[in-house]
């Protein structure tokens, strides 16, 4: 509701200030699914996060095994021995936490490793859309990707083959 709210305000505002502004929108998911090296930058990412996966799936199935084997063998072990198990498990499960952040953490490797691969195909896109709107005089280009901010878009100013053309991509 807040979001029809503001778009609404949005389109008040622009529609009685700029008479004469030319608007256009994009789809980016559209634009990204033809650029191949996003496909093939996607495609990596999976198989990086799958192989951190299943790594982290091992550890936590060693620390599992761990853990049953100390609750089948404490009651033969002395307070020493259980208490150097149960430290032994406890880093174990400290080395996973802090692995899985790592791998996946707001700054971890996949992250990086993303940044790396899809920002520069982000900011050619944002690039070509810039050129888009100064050489066509859009004062606002939207973007109906990802959100349900758009309730209607007209065709004939979807601008999303022509990024793909500034970007030397046939749709």
């Amino acid at each position: 509701m807040k979001k029809l709210i503001v778009l609404f305000g949005l389109t008040l505002f622009f529609s009685a200030t700029t008479y004469a502004q030319k608007f256009g929108f994009i789809d980016s998911d559209y634009i990204l699914e033809n650029i191949p090296a996003f496909t093939a930058a996607q495609d990596q990412l999976d198989q990086l996060s799958k192989q951190y996966q299943k790594e982290l799936e091992n550890m936590h199935a060693e620390i599992e095994q761990m853990y049953k084997n100390f609750q089948s063998e404490s009651v033969l072990l002395s307070e020493d021995m259980k208490r150097k198990r149960e430290d032994v498990i406890i880093t174990k499960e400290k080395d996973y936490k802090e692995l899985q952040r790592k791998y996946f953490g707001p700054n971890g490797d996949l992250f990086k490793k993303r940044q790396a691969l899809v920002k520069p195909i982000q900011d050619d896109i944002f690039n070509a859309v810039q050129e888009l709107a100064n050489d066509g005089g859009y004062a606002v280009i939207f973007d109906k990707a990802g959100g349900n901010t758009m309730l209607f878009t007209n065709p004939k100013f979807d601008l999303s083959d022509q990024v793909l053309q500034k970007l030397g991509y046939k749709n």
